[in-house]
């Protein structure tokens, strides 16, 4: 018998709960989180590689470095549209597992490719693919737990998985300037890279951006294997859950949280490379990571607050307000750029970064609060339902919701590729970075008007 198998699974069963499924889902939980940590600090190990790029010896344009930061958002985006997906079909053990692994492959490649400067601009393009590996995990993270849990309790466990998993951004970026300047791994870990500036002779070991990870990858996996559950309830056919794609709703979560989540990983991939380009005289990797870490704590104390608020206001509106904020705070950094005589304002661009971040995470946690809600209504049955029929509706509800979260997490992954593409092409056609950030402005306004029209109006037919 597969002792890691569990048959029977009734999370909305008040005794099974309180006697044994609080603390299996919060087993599956805890051995999750630290796996999505590793996924986010794969994803976004170009942030900081490209960086230093330039210092060791590796002739590439702005744009083309912004290419290496973008490239790993396009793959996780098709991945997750799978990965949310197998987790019925596999189980959640399982292929946290395999998913983990995968991790080994760009974290040595990385480590051994920017050890020589003839490595190829294709090999490097390539590895940044292989990174999407670690963004198409969080579709399949997300979606596994939220199969443990019951719907009430379902919010706060995805923001607690999301929101420390989002630190793996803050960890990659705050952690880099530590390990890239000690020789870990001793002789097994190849030789330092040297270059000068302002006469000075510099030292650092890049390759360690990747191989620093290698230990802890496969720890990950061993516990994720010897540690966590398939659920038999969940596994269901792949055609049952491609429902959504004929749901509205499915699309217009995708393109919200496309303006939450992918603004947050977008600019965690972008920020350290625009510092360098636009304020020259500031090392990137001692600001950057504060950006990640403050969007990944608003995630986790937002899902918290939501959850406990659930029910006493409107989240929608709430998820307006967020986007308003981010509107102004991005105004604020178009005012804090240098223009042409003018050095800009660092201490400002940096302020309404941070604020950017914290609405991004804040935004995260409302949009996934919201979703169980909308699919909830949407599966309503009218008039008096039977039991079976209520049972039937909490069912088809739950499935297509994580469906759902899963397959926005996947567009929402876009945002890694379009923001620093989008940072990359201003830079290359004007030689500023305006034109991507008014586009942002654009885009949440647009985020204002679907979200008030379909969930924040007081008559809305989904209101939530």
């Amino acid at each position: 018998m597969n002792k890691h198998l569990i048959t029977k699974w009734e999370p909305e069963t008040s005794s099974f709960w309180k006697n044994q499924g609080h603390t299996l889902a919060n087993r599956n939980l805890w051995i999750s989180i630290p796996a999505l940590i590793l996924a986010f600090a794969v994803w976004m190990i170009w942030s900081v590689v490209v960086v230093h790029l330039p210092q060791i010896g590796f002739q590439y344009s702005h744009n083309q470095l912004f290419w290496l930061t973008a490239l790993p958002g396009l793959s996780s985006a098709a991945l997750r549209i799978f990965y949310a997906l197998l987790v019925p079909v596999f189980g959640g053990r399982t292929w946290t597992t395999i998913s983990t692994a995968s991790l080994l492959i760009p974290a040595l490649g990385i480590g051994w490719a920017v050890q020589d400067i003839n490595t190829s601009y294709p090999t490097m393009l390539l590895l940044a693919l292989l990174c999407g590996l670690g963004g198409g995990n969080f579709a399949s993270s997300m979606a596994n737990i939220s199969f443990f849990f019951p719907h009430a309790e379902k919010a706060r466990a995805l923001g607690m998985n999301a929101g420390l998993g989002n630190l793996g951004v803050a960890m990659m970026q705050g952690f880099s300037p530590l390990v890239l300047s000690v020789g870990v791994f001793g002789i097994l870990g190849g030789e330092p890279q040297t270059w000068l500036e302002h006469g000075t002779r510099q030292t650092i070991w890049l390759q360690n951006a990747g191989f620093i990870w290698l230990p802890l990858i496969l720890a990950s996996s061993l516990l994720a294997w010897f540690g966590m559950h398939d659920l038999a309830a969940t596994q269901t056919p792949f055609i049952e859950q491609v429902v959504i794609i004929k749901r509205q709703q499915n699309w217009l979560i995708c393109w919200l949280y496309l303006g939450t989540f992918g603004s947050f990983i977008g600019y965690a991939a972008s920020l350290p490379l625009l510092i360098k380009i636009q304020f020259t005289d500031i090392d990137p990797l001692h600001y950057a990571f504060f950006g990640p870490f403050i969007g990944g704590l608003a995630r986790i104390l937002g899902a918290h607050w939501l959850a406990l608020r659930s029910g006493q206001f409107s989240v929608a509106k709430l998820t307006c307000w967020i986007f308003i904020g981010m509107i102004i705070a991005l105004l604020g950094v178009i005012s804090a750029l240098p223009k042409a005589g003018s050095p800009g304002n660092f201490a400002l661009f940096f302020a309404m970064f941070m604020l950017l971040f914290a609405g991004a995470g804040l935004g995260n946690a409302a949009i996934f609060h919201m979703v169980p809600m909308i699919f909830a209504k949407l599966h309503q049955p009218a008039g008096d339902a039977t039991e079976a029929a209520l049972t039937q509706a909490k069912q088809a509800a739950n499935l297509e919701a994580s469906a759902v979260l899963g397959f926005a997490s996947a567009v929402a992954a876009l945002g890694t590729f379009f923001v620093p593409k989008s940072f990359g092409t201003s830079l290359a056609i004007t030689g500023w970075p305006d034109a991507a950030l008014w586009t942002f402005i654009a885009y949440y306004c647009t985020c204002v008007g679907l979200t008030w029209l379909f969930y924040a109006r007081n008559n809305a037919k989904l209101a939530c």
